[in-house]
């Protein structure tokens, strides 16, 4: 063998063992045993010294996007497919994902507030669930890192909390999952500012039809005197109100929202001097998502029902909340999809698909009380006038 051909295979040797284990794949973060819809999915290009330049492909069709990462927010089955990321001119094995529209088996949300805090805040989030909330963990998704928390359970109350914060990231995501069975919460997604001004949206995602208040708020308690409002940095609305309401979300409302404040630290000095600020953008995506379940009722006969649940949907779940505490909430031991309440109380129902479920239905608000009264209030009416033609027939006899 002569110097050149040593010399190629020399090369050839180093090239494999460059390329040992530097596979293309497709991370998917966070990592969810099932995808529902409104999730925020990240998916994540990974090669042990690859290069960040990528390429992407959904469904065979080249993306713009060309980030090592790319973020899908609010996912629907619009985003279901396959995905294929190039590195160079190696691509990765397509990974497919797949979007449930329906919701997951227990609900996180935030005690206060919704999806934008400032810089080294932090903010609670609730943890509701049907079962035992001591088999669950939850879950923060921080950059590109995942790390476990254990909540806070309140046995009493049947819910559990934690503490959620962003450390030095831009975005997290929270979610929680139980240790025993296949089941998960939604997903929070919190994002951070470092502005004075901010434009607080919500922390769960926007759905069609149902309304959702956009408040332009500014950190320190200071007094708003006037704030405008943008769409795509297009002046929209111009109020001395802090909250703007798209009333009837639908998906020509998908857009970036900010806010410009005109405000003074009034409550520390009532001569502060007025200060203006703006706020980042914060993008909403109107999603149709689950079907919603819908109750009906008469006084206290109750029945649930769901026209536009797939036919898997089978039995039914049913739910007391107390009226002092929205978090307070109890399964009921009925699946029939009609009950009789007794206790004064919300209830609410939704029905069980298989892998996930449909929306909480509305809530019904049950007043044994009142239904009471409302009787006892006709029963004296009557009384009273049983008593006035009582009285008139005395006095007529009397006079005769």
């Amino acid at each position: 063998m002569d110097m050149r051909s040593l010399f190629t295979l020399a090369v050839l040797l180093a090239f494999i063992r460059g390329n040992k284990g530097q596979t293309l794949r497709v991370l998917v973060r966070p990592k969810f045993p099932q995808v529902f819809v409104g999730d925020d999915v990240t998916l994540i290009c990974n090669r042990e010294g690859g290069s960040k330049s990528t390429k992407w492909f959904f469904n065979g069709t080249p993306q713009t996007h060309e980030d090592y990462s790319m973020l899908l927010t609010a996912v629907t089955p619009k985003n279901n497919g396959v995905y294929v990321c190039e590195q160079g001119v190696t691509k990765s094995d397509p990974v497919t994902l797949t979007v449930l529209e329906l919701e997951p088996f227990a609900q996180l949300s935030p005690s206060t507030g919704g999806a934008v805090m400032t810089k080294g805040d932090g903010r609670y989030l609730v943890l509701q669930a049907d079962d035992d909330l001591k088999d669950w963990t939850c879950f923060v998704l921080r950059g590109l890192s995942t790390f476990s928390m254990e909540p806070d359970v309140d046995e009493k109350m049947n819910r559990a909390v934690i503490f959620a914060e962003l450390k030095e990231e831009e975005r997290a995501t929270f979610w929680c999952k139980n240790k025993k069975k296949y089941l998960r919460s939604n997903a929070v997604t919190l994002k951070m500012t470092e502005l004075m001004v901010m434009l607080v949206s919500p922390a769960v995602p926007v759905l069609q039809g149902e309304p959702v208040a956009l408040r332009c708020a500014v950190w320190g308690g200071a007094k708003l005197e006037k704030a405008v409002f943008f769409k795509n940095s297009i002046e929209i609305k111009r109020s001395p109100e802090d909250t703007y309401t798209i009333t009837n979300p639908t998906q020509s409302d998908d857009g970036n929202y900010s806010c410009h404040a005109t405000y003074r630290f009034s409550h520390i000095s009532a001569e502060a001097a007025q200060k203006e600020g703006e706020s980042d953008a914060q993008e909403i995506k109107v999603i149709g998502g689950p079907p919603a379940a819908v109750i009906s009722g008469s006084t206290n006969s109750l029945q649930c029902s769901c026209p536009l649940c797939p036919a898997d949907c089978t039995s039914y779940h049913w739910y007391r909340t107390q009226f002092n505490d929205s978090y307070a909430r109890k399964k009921l031991p009925e699946k029939d999809q009609s009950i009789t309440v007794e206790k004064e109380a919300q209830y609410s129902c939704r029905k069980d698909c298989g892998n996930g479920f449909s929306r909480f239905s509305n809530v019904y608000s049950y007043k044994a009380q009142s239904v009471e009264f409302g009787g006892l209030w006709y029963i004296l009416v009557a009384a009273l006038i049983l008593f006035v033609i009582v009285v008139l027939i005395v006095v007529l006899l009397n006079r005769r």
